[in-house]
């Protein structure tokens, strides 16, 4: 049995099936059967953003089932978009988004979601290196999570990201601190960030 962090191997390539055995505190997520360690617990300033942002989206999507909101800590299994489900052995990929909007049912199992969800926010902590972005960017669009957004605290920013017809990300918008944001998805929800990024 695995407890402790230190028992895995940092260049070995583990499966969802593994990760569901591990037993320690440490909260990691699985990219390709990579271990990515996750930054400790996140900032003031990262748990208010995600409490507004998830609000306000909440608020919005209690009258628009079956969508829900899900927020970390919430599993997610992440495999090619062109691929059935698979089982745990074969997925290779498990993150915790900060925020993520889940339209299909279908997808949702009790441990949480079983592939792409159409919209996932990540708020960057200062330990999150530009390495790991990309990764996460990268496996977000190959996976086919329809709607993505980079929300850079401290500059008071977001990034928002839209797969095309191709089934790659274009920048849709990019927003400032006292900008209207509206998801690609839900053109009638309508964010004040100057609420979201209040101190």
């Amino acid at each position: 049995m695995i407890t402790q962090l230190s028992q895995l191997n940092p260049n070995g390539i583990y499966s969802y099936a593994d990760y569901l055995t591990w037993q320690f505190d440490e909260t990691v997520e699985l990219i390709k059967g990579k271990l990515l360690p996750m930054c400790p617990a996140p900032t003031v300033k990262h748990q208010r953003i995600a409490r507004d942002l998830g609000y306000k989206i909440n608020h919005f999507l209690q009258h628009r089932k079956p969508c829900e909101l899900f927020i970390a800590p919430f599993d997610v299994k992440l495999y090619d978009r062109r691929k059935t489900k698979l089982a745990n052995k074969e997925v290779y990929s498990v993150v915790q988004p900060d925020l993520c909007v889940i339209c299909d049912a279908e997808k949702l199992t009790d441990k949480g979601c079983d592939g792409a969800p159409d919209w996932i926010i990540e708020i960057l902590s200062p330990g999150n290196s530009k390495k790991d972005m990309r990764i996460k960017f990268d496996l977000y669009e190959e996976s086919g999570v329809s709607e993505y957004w980079l929300v850079y605290p401290y500059e008071q920013a977001i990034y928002q990201f839209v797969l095309d017809d191709a089934g790659k990300y274009q920048l849709n918008a990019m927003y400032a601190e006292d900008d209207i944001a509206t998801p690609h998805l839900f053109p009638d929800l309508k964010m004040d960030l100057a609420e979201v990024f209040a101190e």
